[in-house]
């Protein structure tokens, strides 16, 4: 829980949850920061036990910015954990957290390049230059490939099935 002694001018200030006698949250709205403790890991994701008694899901998705195999090597059970709040269920007052917005992105995430309309996100160290003529490259084996198959296709008197 904060103390009272926090500057009002902190932009990151934690608000406590406080459920109602519904268990759906109180003044806790999407958007917010909060504490709280993992209380149980899945194979999609890890519940935490926000302060104020409400239950949350971090979905693995949310977890990190790299690919996430296995989430017990992010999270540990009764870790303590400051999450976002996506959005609260109003039906059953279960909220969707991420740990990964209330995290700095990392520099590999934030390198994009342009190739034609896509934009493709470039893992650290990785060359523009290169991934554009290795793209290339597959492209023209592809439609090599093609070609051999419609020559054959056509020495054979049509398509074989």
């Amino acid at each position: 829980m904060m103390e009272a002694a926090t500057p009002p001018d902190e932009q990151t200030q934690l608000a406590p949850v406080q459920p109602s006698s519904n268990g759906a949250g109180g003044p806790v709205t999407a958007g917010s920061l909060v504490e709280g403790t993992v209380s149980g890991i899945t194979h999609f994701g890890a519940f935490v036990a926000l302060d104020g008694g409400a239950t949350g899901l971090i979905h693995i998705s949310e977890i990190a910015y790299e690919y996430v195999r296995d989430v017990r090597d992010h999270l540990k059970l009764h870790d303590r954990v400051k999450v976002k709040v996506l959005q609260v269920n109003p039906t059953n007052g279960k909220y969707d957290l991420s740990l990964k917005q209330t995290l700095e992105a990392p520099p590999e995430v934030a390198v994009r390049w342009r190739r034609g309309r896509k934009e493709k996100t470039l893992p650290e160290g990785a060359d523009p230059a290169f991934e554009e003529k290795l793209t290339k490259f597959m492209k023209s084996s592809e439609e090599r490939l093609l070609d051999l198959k419609h020559n054959i296709e056509a020495k054979r008197g049509g398509k074989y099935k």
